[in-house]
């Protein structure tokens, strides 16, 4: 008899509090987490997809006991391909969504890749002609590649990575937060979550919580007028897409 599936996946997006959730979740004893958050099983590229061993997988979580098993990769969302397969392995897999400012995520993405010492270049240049380096050969020396790395901008296409989402599960399998909202009101979130996955009702308040904070360092860039203004322009249309889809929109 296979083993029964993992029920739902934090799916994306990077930077825009996907950790605090988990890690709220993590305290919910009604539910059953991935040992590690990211378990980064269906953006594995190297696997054989055509047979897929998803004992590899289940081997990241505790045995089933009937509780709803669950892990937070937010890569998969944007990585190709990463969503059919998940489809092909459950489904009747229910899907959560944190979206983020798409300017804010991208600057925050920046920072992050600026802090680890894989970026080199100032954001301006980045979110711009360097939007190029995704079409170039892997990092060196990094277990990922340009794609992964500096896709600042084209992670903030939300409109088109919610379409592709909902062509391949029904609306009722996907809830949409916003990040904003999750630091700013967590017991509210937190409530919808839990009736999204059909838990009972929280007996307590939860706390905003920041994770994953900047580190204090000099990045050399700063987020100008003139970069938000040119990112907006960018989006625009897809906003407008990710508006009619699903509500959500960004100032």
């Amino acid at each position: 008899m296979a083993e029964p599936r993992v029920d739902f996946i934090i799916a994306g997006v990077q930077k825009a509090g996907t950790t605090a959730l988990f890690d709220y979740l993590a305290e919910a004893p009604e539910v059953s987490l991935s040992r590690e958050k990211e378990t980064h099983f269906f953006d594995d590229d190297e696997r054989d997809w055509a047979r897929p061993d998803y004992a590899d997988y289940h081997a990241l979580f505790a045995p089933p006991d009937g509780r709803p098993r669950g892990e937070a990769t937010p890569i998969y969302l944007y990585w190709p391909n990463a969503l059919e397969r998940i489809r092909a392995y459950n489904p009747a897999m229910k899907l959560i969504v944190v979206l983020r400012d798409p300017v804010q995520r991208a600057w925050s993405h920046w920072r992050m890749e600026y802090a680890r010492g894989w970026e080199t270049q100032p954001f301006a240049w980045c979110v711009r002609q360097g939007r190029m380096r995704l079409f170039d050969s892997p990092l060196p020396d990094a277990p990922w590649g340009f794609h992964r790395a500096f896709s600042y901008v084209e992670r903030g296409f939300y409109g088109e990575q919610m379409e592709r989402l909902f062509g391949l599960f029904p609306k009722e399998q996907v809830l949409a937060l916003k990040a904003e909202t999750l630091q700013a009101d967590p017991t509210s979130v937190l409530a919808e979550v839990r009736r999204f996955l059909s838990l009972p009702p929280a007996t307590a308040a939860v706390e905003p919580r920041a994770v994953h904070v900047g580190r204090e360092m000099d990045y050399g860039s700063e987020l100008t007028d003139e970069d938000i203004v040119f990112l907006r322009r960018i989006y625009a249309r897809d906003q407008a897409r990710l508006a009619s889809l699903t509500g959500i929109g960004f100032d």
